[in-house]
């Protein structure tokens, strides 16, 4: 009895965690032409959704979409002409790499210093990992280039939020529709934003 009790005295004492591997409601993108440029309007509200700081999103889209761009009064504007399913999929692409545990899928995460290196902590299940750096990518000489309108086999190793399948080849994020983790299918790209490239099913 004894026991027991101290069992529950700790069951208590242990912070709801809730259950699930995806426990985010992050509001779609909303992409608004303006001129040469492209509005994210709802920038600041995604950033709130997942925790973090608007403009680490915000620079983190520019790198994904291989763009300039500026990020005042909670809206990013960008150069060039982009669509909401570009910032979903650069979205997505944060999400895995500064948001969701590597070990858990949960994103009851925070990015801490560590020797001047970023981390990763989570603090569901206490795994730590260290942000992989991005490669700058070189559009001539790189052999996983991926190009619109060719065809390559992947293998799919994650998932998005809207439930697309995600492979990567090079420096490249490859989203497929109807494609499911742990799947190697052949596809075809449609087309390429910066570091983010839509395909279907070959």
């Amino acid at each position: 009895m004894e026991y027991e009790a101290s069992l529950d005295r700790a069951l208590e004492a242990v912070p709801d965690i809730g259950s699930g591997g995806d426990r985010l409601s992050v509001p779609d993108a909303v992409a608004q032409p303006d001129g040469a440029f492209t509005r994210f309007t709802n920038l600041q509200a995604v950033a709130e959704a997942l925790s973090r700081d608007a403009e680490h999103l915000h620079r983190f889209v520019q790198r994904a979409l291989a763009t300039s761009g500026q990020f005042v009064d909670g809206v990013g504007r960008y150069n060039g002409e982009f669509s909401a399913r570009e910032f979903e999929a650069a979205i997505d692409d944060y999400t895995e790499e500064y948001v969701r545990c590597s070990e858990c899928g949960l994103p009851d995460t925070r990015l801490v210093q560590e020797n001047r290196n970023t981390m990763l902590r989570c603090d569901a299940c206490g795994a730590f990992r260290p942000i992989q750096k991005r490669r700058k990518q070189s559009t001539s000489s790189q052999p996983d280039a991926v190009e619109a309108g060719k065809t390559y086999t992947v293998e799919v190793t994650d998932t998005g939020r809207k439930g697309d399948g995600v492979a990567h080849r090079g420096n490249y994020t490859i989203f497929v529709p109807g494609a499911e983790e742990g799947d190697v299918v052949e596809i075809y790209i449609e087309n390429t934003s910066g570091q983010l490239a839509f395909a279907r099913l070959a």
